[in-house]
């Protein structure tokens, strides 16, 4: 698939022995963005969808591209304490220790149908948090969708197993 020829491996990076998959050669290429979001908006221009959550940070270019093209509002999960209004919180594990996620409590209305957008799936924590945020909003998960999906770490599987569809447009195995 041509998206995956734009993504960039770099070799142990953050540390040794990751292969880190980088998204940002994918988009700075207008050919190559434009294949990722037509796919999207393919795939999603006649499902019923209200809103399309990004997880912070790469899910913000993806989604808000996205929720243009279909003409439906964008919420951000982020990180915790960037949004200034009042918030609901998930915590997650990382490799070593946790993180947190928040999202406004007003951003998804009970009953609303969300896509939920990031750029790469790995382990599942934090596309798990984010459907965990909308789920205490009263919001029904559509879609998990991906750019990349990392198959060997097993984050497509729990989502699955939890019961969530996902949709990724390309996967890298192995190391």
């Amino acid at each position: 698939m041509p998206i995956k020829s734009r993504i960039r491996t770099i070799p142990h990076w953050p540390k040794k022995g990751i292969m880190f998959r980088d998204i940002t050669t994918l988009l700075k290429d207008p050919v190559g963005l434009k294949i990722c979001i037509d796919d999207f908006v393919k795939r999603y221009k006649d499902k019923d969808i209200d809103v399309v959550v990004g997880i912070d940070s790469r899910g913000f270019i993806l989604g808000g591209a996205l929720a243009y093209l279909l003409d439906k509002g964008f919420v951000p999960v982020r990180k915790k304490g960037k949004l200034p209004a009042e918030t609901e919180s998930e915590e997650y594990a990382l490799e070593y220790g946790t993180d947190v996620v928040e999202i406004h409590k007003d951003a998804i209305e009970k009953g609303q149908k969300v896509l939920i957008i990031d750029d790469l799936i790995a382990t599942g924590g934090t596309a798990m948090a984010a459907a965990k945020l909308v789920k205490k909003l009263h919001g029904k998960i559509v879609e998990l969708a991906f750019i990349v999906d990392l198959p060997d770490l097993g984050g497509r599987k729990k989502l699955e197993h939890a019961g969530y569809s996902v949709y990724a447009q390309t996967e890298f195995e192995g190391d």
